[in-house]
C-alpha cells in the first residue's frame, strides 16, 4: 500500500527486498529439506541394517577375521615367518595336545620393531627340541628327545617349557591354529585387492558404455559378453600362466575376471539414471562428462555397487581357495586355506579329518558372512521399502 509522501522508488525497493527475502527463504527451505531428507534416508538405511541380526552377526565375523589378519604374528602361537616351524616328531597331534620342549640359547637374538613382527614375524632366538622327558642334575639338564638319544646341556644355557597345540599339528608338525590365522590374510587380501581392481574396471567401463551409447556401448558390451562366456576358473588359470604363480599374481588374475558383474550392474543403473532431469540440467549447465558421471551419476548407484561387490568378495575368496587347492595360487611356505585343504584332504578317511575340515570351515564362515552382508545391504538400501 502506497504511503502518503513516500517516493515511488522507495516503494519499489521495498517490494524487491520482500521478494528477495522470500526467494532466499524458499531456497534455504528447499536446500535444508533436501539435506534433511538425505540424512533421513541414510539414517533409515543404517537403522534397517543394524536391526537385522544376521547383518550384525556377519559383520562381527568379518571384523574378527579382519582383526586377526591385521594383527597377524602378534597373536599367533607360532610367530615365526609363515608359521613354518616344523617338528616332525609332533606330526598330527590331536587338538589340545601338549608337548615339552628343550630350548637352548645358542642363536643370536634378532631385534625387530613391532610393525615388522606383525607383518613378517620373527625367527625363534633359540633352538626348540621336542623331548619325552628331562631331569636336572646339579647344574645341567639331561633330556631325552624322541630319537632316544640323551642331551646334556648347562642349566644356565637352556630352559624347558610346555606348549599346548589348541587345534593340533599337521603332517609336518606345524601349528594348525597359527596357519589358519595367517591364512586369513591371503583370503581377505585377495578379496580386497581383487574387488578394488574389479571396481575400477567395472565402474569405468560400465559407466562409459551407458553414458555414451552407440559404438562405445556396443564395443564394451561385446567385451563384457566375451569375458562372461569364458569359465572364470579357466580364465584365471590362463592369466596365472601368463603372469606366473605367486602372491600378487593371484590378486591381479582374480580381479581381471570379476569386473564383468560390476560393469553390467553399473551399465544398467546408469542407463536408468542418465535420462533424469538433474542429469539433463548438468548438460545444460555445461558440466564436463567426467563431472557428470563421477559427481552426479555414480553417487546414486553406490547401493547397487556395494551389494554386488560384497557378493563378489565371497566369490573371490572361493576362487583363491580353489586355485590354491589346484597348486596355482599362493606358493609354499605361505599358508593358505585352500592349500591346507589340499595338503590334508588325505586325512579325511582317517581319524584326523579335522585337518582338512578346519580350513574348509573357515572358508565357509567367511564366504557365508559376506553373502549375508550383501543380502542385508540389499534390504537396507532398497528404496522401495
Amino acid at each position: 500500500m502506497k504511503k502518503k509522501g513516500e517516493p515511488e522508488s522507495h516503494q519499489k525497493d521495498a517490494r524487491n527486498g520482500c521478494v528477495s527475502r522470500f526467494s532466499f527463504f524458499l531456497f534455504h527451505f528447499s536446500f535444508n529439506t533436501k539435506e534433511t531428507a538425505g540424512r533421513s534416508l541414510d539414517r533409515l538405511a543404517r537403522r534397517r541394517f543394524l536391526r537385522n541380526p544376521l547383518a550384525i552377526v556377519s559383520l562381527s565375523v568379518i571384523g574378527l577375521f579382519l582383526l586377526v589378519a591385521i594383527l597377524g604374528y602378534l597373536v599367533t602361537p607360532d610367530h615365526t615367518p609363515y608359521c613354518n616351524q616344523q617338528y616332525l616328531e609332533l606330526a598330527t597331534l590331536k587338538p589340545f595336545s601338549k608337548a615339552t620342549f628343550l630350548n637352548t640359547s645358542d642363536l643370536q637374538p634378532q631385534t625387530s620393531n613391532l610393525l615388522r613382527r606383525m607383518a613378517k614375524g620373527e625367527p625363534l632366538p633359540y633352538t626348540a627340541t621336542p623331548i619325552i622327558e628331562y631331569r636336572y642334575a646339579r647344574d645341567s639338564i639331561i633330556a631325552t628327545p624322541y630319537n632316544g638319544d640323551t642331551i646334556v646341556v648347562a642349566a644356565s644355557e637352556a630352559s624347558v617349557d610346555t606348549r599346548t597345540f589348541i587345534l593340533g599339528t599337521d603332517g609336518y608338525g606345524r601349528d594348525i591354529l597359527s596357519m589358519l590365522m595367517i591364512g586369513s590374510r591371503v583370503s581377505l587380501s585377495v578379496g580386497f585387492i581383487a574387488i578394488a581392481i574389479a571396481l575400477l574396471l567395472g565402474i569405468t567401463l560400465g559407466a562409459l558404455a551407458a553414458y555414451y551409447g552407440g559404438w562405445v556401448d556396443n564395443l564394451i558390451l561385446w567385451l563384457i559378453n566375451v569375458v562372461w562366456s569364458i569359465p572364470t576358473v579357466l580364465l584365471v588359470i590362463a592369466i596365472t600362466f601368463v603372469l606366473g604363480k605367486g602372491f600378487w599374481q593371484i590378486f591381479i588374475a582374480v580381479g581381471l575376471t570379476m569386473w564383468v558383474d560390476i560393469a553390467r550392474v553399473v551399465r544398467g543403473e546408469v542407463l536408468s539414471i542418465k535420462e533424469k532431469e538433474y542429469i539433463e540440467a548438468t548438460r545444460a549447465l555445461g558440466y564436463s562428462t567426467f563431472r557428470t558421471i563421477f559427481r552426479h551419476i555414480l553417487p546414486n548407484i553406490v547401493g547397487a555397487v556395494v551389494v554386488v561387490a560384497s557378493s563378489n568378495f565371497a566369490s573371490a575368496i572361493l576362487l583363491e581357495a580353489g586355485l590354491s587347492f589346484l597348486g596355482i595360487g599362493v606358493q609354499p611356505p605361505m599358508p593358505s586355506w585352500g592349500m591346507m585343504v589340499k595338503e590334508n584332504y588325505g586325512y579325511i578317511l582317517l581319524d584326523s579329518a579335522y585337518l582338512a575340515l578346519l580350513p574348509g570351515l573357515a572358508i565357509m564362515l567367511v564366504v557365508l558372512a559376506f553373502m549375508l552382508l550383501a543380502s542385508a545391504l540389499r534390504d537396507a538400501l532398497d528404496v522401495r521399502r
